[in-house]
């Protein structure tokens, strides 16, 4: 199993970015995924979550980001994306892609069985 995450950088606030995640090894379809990030000195927090399902258009953000990121996935090619707008000084962080097995699109960081090694993003005022 390998989740891939790319698109991280050093940008300015009120820039933009787009996270890729490229999945491999399990079979993406039946799988929710998302996004957790860490910042210095913090604990991993979630960012955003999709569902399997495209039909059901279901996504969970975090109230830090909502209205400024976008989650979304194209099952076709295996890969998930975060596009984030409007971005904060304190976006900086390590963001990591994730995949659930489990129904039900969750926040926590134990309802996710992969993990990927992260993408730094750095956002200077």
């Amino acid at each position: 199993v390998q989740l891939v995450e790319s698109g991280g950088g050093l940008v300015q606030a009120g820039d933009s970015l787009r996270l890729s995640c490229a999945a491999s090894g399990f079979k993406f379809s039946n799988y929710n995924m998302g996004w957790f990030r860490r910042a210095p000195g913090k604990e991993r927090e979630f960012v955003a979550a999709i569902d399997r399902s495209l039909v059901s258009d279901n996504t969970l953000y975090s109230d830090s980001v909502k209205g400024r990121f976008t989650i979304s996935r194209d099952n076709a090619k295996n890969s998930v994306y975060l596009q984030m707008n409007t971005l904060k000084p304190e976006d900086t962080a390590v963001y990591y892609c994730v995949a659930a097995s489990r129904p039900g699109l969750q926040a926590t960081m134990n309802a996710y069985n992969f993990w990927g090694m992260g993408t730094q993003v750095t956002v200077s005022s």
